[in-house]
């Protein structure tokens, strides 16, 4: 059986060269998309690469990139803007094969296996889509060739920017396996570390080691591992518009000042709360687990979450819950710096549920409604049109809109 041709197409610094398309005076100087410095809220999601090559990274915080790189310029994100310009690649991809999936809004694998016959190889696809990105968007990509969705993103991010790289079965022994393991998708931090006191340092060392041994350590992500390190990842490329739903719905957020009170985290907990629960609405479900994350000043870090007796998007019921888990968790040694709400183990909000004799269903109904109806508020005219009276407890806590400025993540491999 043939070999399949899979690209995996990133465009290079995306959000930072977006804005650099509508800001020419900052393609000379470090900049770097995030949030409002001043108000300390936000992390980068994007520099380009003047500012990385000071050492600004994606996900520091606004604080430690102007540490690293004092002349730096930071601007809000504009996501309508970035989706905009997502789709628009879209449109090219998809005039090369249907099989192509997002990872993310810039990157995305493509299975061109069935288009060689009539475009060229995958080289070949891979130089003209590169061409066409440049000259219709004006932004470069890099771009992965190969036969499997691993070793693609591998050639992707093997040079950058706007370069292509091949990761064939021939050559993948002498490009991948030099890499270092954290450069292999799912090899995070924590595992890096593991790996690398076990002595394996690059993906060709995982590639060799037994079997065995890793699932001893890691258990079956370990075996997940060695196959990707080796090659082995047959995981098709899924049909446009067909990938898998998400599984969970979250924002987080730095507060503009520190929380020291519990009326303060419970600004913040309805703020994103209602962010959490809209975004449900909007995308038709509902969540049976909500869980809460908090940071504090000293910048030590947990999660807790709890899971309901009955799936709810109602905002007071997740903010609610949010609220007691906090209680039941937090005991104030130090003041808070960002908190986080997120709704999981999702389910269709049309879904059939077990009834409950003692739930208020009537008093439930009139929540969706009332909810239903500031979503309706909110998307005709802005977000702070309607607000809970919470809110004028603190004006500056109350000031963030969650669900107009949450970043966009990447979808899960696995899915």
């Amino acid at each position: 059986m043939a070999d399949r041709t899979v690209l995996h197409v990133d465009m290079n610094c995306f959000y930072a060269s977006v804005e650099m398309l509508h800001r020419p005076q900052m393609r000379h100087v470090p900049m770097a998309v995030g949030g409002d410095p001043q108000a300390r809220h936000g992390i980068v999601l994007t520099a380009n690469y003047l500012a990385k090559r000071q050492g600004v990274k994606t996900g520091m915080a606004l604080w430690q990139a102007r540490q690293v790189c004092p002349d730096i310029q930071f601007v809000p994100p504009r996501m309508d803007l970035y989706l905009r310009f997502s789709r628009m690649a879209h449109e090219i991809y998809q005039e090369y094969t249907d099989l192509w999936e997002p990872y993310g809004c810039d990157e995305v694998w493509m299975d061109v296996s069935g288009s060689c016959s009539l475009m060229g190889d995958g080289l070949t696809i891979a130089q003209d889509i590169s061409r066409r990105i440049k000259s219709e968007l004006g932004l470069t990509v890099s771009i992965g060739v190969s036969y499997n969705k691993i070793f693609a993103k591998l050639g992707s991010d093997y040079k950058k920017p706007d370069a292509i790289t091949t990761m064939g079965r021939e050559e993948y022994r002498t490009k991948a396996w030099p890499l270092p393991v954290g450069d292999l998708l799912y090899v995070g931090k924590s595992t890096e570390r593991k790996l690398q006191s076990m002595g394996i340092r690059t993906i060709g060392e995982l590639a060799q080691m037994e079997e065995k041994y890793l699932k001893s350590r890691f258990g079956k992500i370990g075996l997940v591992l060695h196959s990707f390190a080796n090659g082995w990842d047959d995981s098709p490329v899924k049909r446009e518009h067909t990938h898998a739903p998400i599984k969970s719905i979250g924002n987080s957020t730095t507060t503009p000042r520190d929380l020291e009170t519990d009326e303060d985290v419970k600004i913040i907990l309805y703020v994103l709360a209602e962010s959490v629960a809209a975004r449900l609405r909007e995308n038709g479900f509902k969540c049976h687990v909500v869980e809460i994350s908090v940071r504090d000043n000293a910048l030590h870090h947990f999660t807790r979450q709890h899971k309901i007796d009955r799936p709810t998007n109602i905002t007071s019921e997740i903010a609610q819950e949010a609220y007691r888990i906090f209680r039941a968790t937090y005991q104030w040694e130090k003041p808070i710096r960002s908190l986080g709400v997120r709704g999981a183990e999702l389910t269709l909000d049309h879904a059939y549920e077990q009834l409950d004799i003692f739930c208020d269903y009537i008093r439930r109904e009139k929540q969706e409604k009332a909810d239903a109806a500031v979503d309706e508020i909110r998307k005709r005219f802005g977000y702070f049109s309607i607000q809970r009276g919470l809110m004028y407890q603190d004006k500056l806590l109350s000031s963030l809109d969650a669900k107009g400025s949450h970043t966009v993540h990447p979808q899960g491999y696995f899915s």
